[in-house]
């Protein structure tokens, strides 16, 4: 039987969407003979007039699995439930959306992103009976109920590698080095990249820091003639409460400027010693470039299971990495849901016990 499926990649971009995308199209069209339609730019393209859909074959996905980025692009703005119009009011378009799948003979929709972006999905599916299956998208690899998600062992490779190279320079330099990394509100990023660059230092938003500590930590190295620090620093974490924000500090040939997480402690650190410290933030360096061969497999899993739940009419569902097996949980339990590093999780003991800080005594 030949149904009609739509798919949309939603939120930041990460290694392995087109991987996923490939996956689904060479077993939903190449295998099974449906029909994929791509959706431009996330939902938005549904909302657009005339909508931005393309037919996805297997001869159009051909040499996507190595690719960054995604084909069919993808935003992190226009939610369709808050869309924010030109004279700046707010509506709804949810049924908008609706009435557009439904026009163009979609079945339903696999829908590939972080969590607002299943939110959005299960919201199309509960309020408006649009069929969607969930595959989890996000370098920060802070969605529920699944062991991974793709995109994110890339960006921790990247980090890895920059904390490679910081590391001989700030030796040579006798420098305290402070590196940036994605994570807003998990610092899982930090943390993975931390024990395995060997970071001296983390600081992630699960666990505010005292500086003090950090610079203790700073002086103990020091003390041992370790003349330079590596500190990896989630781009949310933050001071603990109460702990006054940094003044500008004099620092080489200028000023430590107002910035970004980093930035912030760097400044914390001169106010308590005398070092020389330098910042470097990563920023979308972490999303770009090939997916790890780790992030392509699991892609390709997700993507091959999305199309046997999509056969299986089981709509409602996001395939998920469940102790080293792709299964699959219901959308309403872990749309909008992040996950957050437990102050207790085993790789921050694990850390803990190899001398790494994290600016707080537990």
């Amino acid at each position: 039987m030949s149904r009609r499926i739509g798919i949309l990649t939603g939120g930041g971009d990460a290694p392995g969407l087109n991987a996923v995308i490939r996956a689904v199209v060479k077993h939903a069209v190449g295998q099974k003979r449906w029909q994929v339609i791509g959706i431009e730019d996330a939902f938005n393209g549904l909302l657009q007039t005339p909508p931005r859909l393309f037919d996805l074959t297997p001869r159009s996905c051909q040499g996507l699995l190595h690719r960054g980025g995604t084909m069919l692009g993808t935003t992190n703005r226009g939610n369709p439930f808050a869309w924010k119009m030109p004279d700046g009011t707010v509506v709804d378009r949810g049924a908008e959306l609706a009435a557009r799948v439904r026009e163009e003979g979609l079945e339903g929709l696999i829908v590939i992103g972080g969590d607002g972006t299943q939110d959005i999905g299960w919201r199309l599916m509960r309020d408006h009976g649009i069929p969607v299956i969930g595959v989890p998208k996000t370098i920060d690899n802070d969605l529920e109920s699944t062991d991974f998600t793709f995109g994110f062992w890339s960006a921790v490779e990247v980090a890895t590698e920059a904390l490679d190279r910081l590391h001989t320079t700030a030796e040579s330099h006798d420098r305290v080095m402070l590196l940036e990394v994605m994570g807003r509100t998990a610092g899982w990023i930090a943390l993975y990249a931390g024990v395995a660059g060997g970071a001296d230092c983390i600081a992630i938003p699960e666990l505010p820091y005292d500086p003090d500590r950090f610079a203790d930590k700073i002086r103990m190295r020091r003390a041992r003639g370790r003349h330079f620090t590596l500190i990896v620093v989630a781009e949310g974490a933050r001071p603990k409460v109460g702990e006054r924000l940094p003044s500008e500090v004099a620092h080489g040939q200028g000023n430590i400027q107002a910035g970004g997480a980093a930035q912030t402690l760097a400044r914390l650190l001169a106010e308590r010693m005398p070092i020389e410290s330098r910042v470097t933030v990563l920023g979308h360096l972490q999303r770009g470039g090939s997916p790890t061969p780790f992030d392509r497999v699991l892609a390709t899993r997700f993507g091959s299971a999305a199309v046997d739940l999509v056969e299986q009419d089981g709509w409602g569902n996001l395939v998920r990495l469940d102790n080293g097996s792709i299964t699959h949980i219901p959308l309403e339990q872990v749309a909008g849901a992040p996950r957050h590093v437990s102050p207790d999780h085993e790789l921050i003991q694990t850390a803990r016990s190899v001398g790494i800080e994290f600016g707080t005594a537990s």
